[in-house]
């Protein structure tokens, strides 16, 4: 958003799954890493990750398999977030 009005999105994306359901609420970014390695599954390559709560992040993931708890976006709308945000800057997490 920019100035109350969507710019961009909504995009297509998939939450976490019902045992490790997406945090909902207003958080801030408080990390990014192009290529992050998810030390909790096996080195999973999550990238464009945008972090927004502890383990939890925007980044490119499938669109057909429940995450366990981040938010899979496509390449194009990945990119596009970890492009455009910045560390501070506010997220929302709606259900």
């Amino acid at each position: 958003m920019q100035g109350g009005n969507v710019v961009y999105g909504p995009v297509p994306m998939l939450p976490g799954r019902k045992s490790n359901p997406t945090p909902t609420g207003t958080f801030h970014v408080y990390s990014k890493e192009k290529m992050h390695l998810s030390k909790e599954f096996d080195n999973a390559e999550m990238p464009n990750s945008v972090f927004f709560y502890p383990g939890d992040a925007f980044h490119q993931g499938s669109l057909s398999v429940y995450s366990h708890g981040c938010i899979h976006l496509s390449a194009g709308a990945s990119l596009k977030f970890f492009n455009t945000l910045h560390i501070g800057d506010v997220v929302q997490v709606v259900p």
